[in-house]
């Protein structure tokens, strides 16, 4: 019991009276975060992947979802046919990637409240997966170790070059226009994060991008990442393990 009520009813009013008041989306925010942090279920995780789902279902109208990334929880927006990041977060979840699961970490949160940073974070995650491709391939990372050149260095080994000569004839330009446009959207991403990200300064309180172009770079650049790592997997017939030393 909580005073004098019983513990659901006495919720419930707090709850209401709760959303009527200026800071109510940050406050329920940070009370579904606490609900569906997963370290307070640690004797019974099935309880917390209940309590997720049931979370989930509830604000699926509203476009929102809550996802875990590095044991954390984030509540993130969902697009028309769900959240374009959760295949990518799952896979890197599987595979313990510290490196991009700090990255997408940033990401999440940052997409509304500090878009640029977002940016940067989602270009970082694209160059982790890169620097783990490589090492894991055994080959020496490029000299120029931006976003482009790592691209570059890993395409030829995962036969990713659109100027690949071992492609079905009937379907021969249609995948090298898809190889060709994973190239353009990385170097975009990267040059996003040189003019309107933060990895090289901004002036205080001034806005280049908004959520948008934020929530798009992330997507993007997850969706680049996921394809880079299934194409690893597919070469070499094995999970790409975690490589710490990323940084």
């Amino acid at each position: 019991r909580i005073g004098s009520s019983s513990r659901v009813p006495a919720t419930i009013e707090f709850l209401r009276a709760l959303a009527v008041r200026p800071d109510a989306d940050e406050s329920l925010k940070r009370i579904i975060l606490r609900v569906c942090d997963p370290r307070d279920y640690l004797s019974a995780p099935e309880k917390a992947t209940a309590v997720r789902d049931h979370m989930n279902a509830s604000m699926e109208a509203d476009g929102l979802a809550v996802t875990l990334v590095g044991g954390k929880a984030h509540i993130v927006e969902r697009t028309g046919t769900g959240l374009i990041v959760e295949p990518f977060i799952s896979k890197i979840t599987k595979l313990d990637f510290d490196t991009v699961q700090i990255e997408i970490a940033r990401a999440l949160p940052s997409l509304a409240t500090d878009p640029e940073d977002a940016v940067t974070a989602a270009c970082s995650l694209i160059e982790a997966v890169c620097r783990s491709v490589l090492i894991e391939l055994g080959l020496p990372l490029p000299a120029k170790r931006d976003i482009d050149g790592l691209l570059r260095a890993v395409q030829e080994p995962l036969g990713l070059s659109p100027g690949r000569t071992d492609l079905p004839a009937e379907v021969e330009q249609d995948i090298r226009q898809i190889l060709g446009g994973l190239t353009s959207v990385t170097k975009g991403v990267g040059a996003l994060r040189t003019h309107a990200g933060d990895a090289h300064g901004r002036e205080r309180g001034f806005r280049r991008i908004d959520a948008r172009i934020a929530r798009l770079a992330l997507n993007s650049a997850s969706s680049a990442a996921l394809f880079l790592i299934e194409s690893w997997e597919r070469k070499q017939h094995r999970h790409l393990p975690k490589h710490p030393e990323l940084r």
